[in-house]
């Protein structure tokens, strides 16, 4: 090969490399929006201030996946109006859930969006219900 031809082929593998560091440097990075139900349920046990937000309807609560006692129930499509519900608990953790963890991603943007310390819970009740 001459020197021309590796420097050809340098540049772009040293690009790649480069790419490929960063990706993996993100992927480990902690993330600051979601919570796992493992997590969940470790949080529950060392945080005796924890609180849960269920962003589910009250009939879903009584429904197939059940809720976790002790609970906040604000369905998400209210929550902006009824938000001053919570406002003794801007110090705290706030998990936020729902049946699959769609409506609870909108209910945690809500909450971050009017200061609060809240954060996701991925997979909602059926995620939380296979570790039960």
């Amino acid at each position: 090969m001459t020197t021309c031809t590796k420097q050809k082929y340098f540049l772009p593998i040293l690009f790649f490399v480069l790419i490929s560091l960063f990706a993996c440097n993100k992927a480990q990075e902690k993330d600051n929006f979601n919570l796992t139900a493992e997590e969940l349920i470790t949080a529950m046990k060392s945080d005796s201030d924890l609180v849960i937000l269920d962003v589910r309807t009250p009939p879903e609560l009584i429904g197939k996946h059940g809720q976790i006692k002790g609970v906040i129930n604000i369905p998400v499509q209210v929550l902006e109006t009824r938000i001053n519900e919570l406002d003794g608990y801007k110090n705290n953790n706030i998990a936020v859930i729902c049946r699959s963890g769609n409506r609870s991603v909108n209910g945690t943007k809500i909450l971050l969006q009017n200061g609060f310390k809240a954060k996701n819970v991925l997979g909602g009740m059926k995620a939380y219900n296979k570790l039960k």
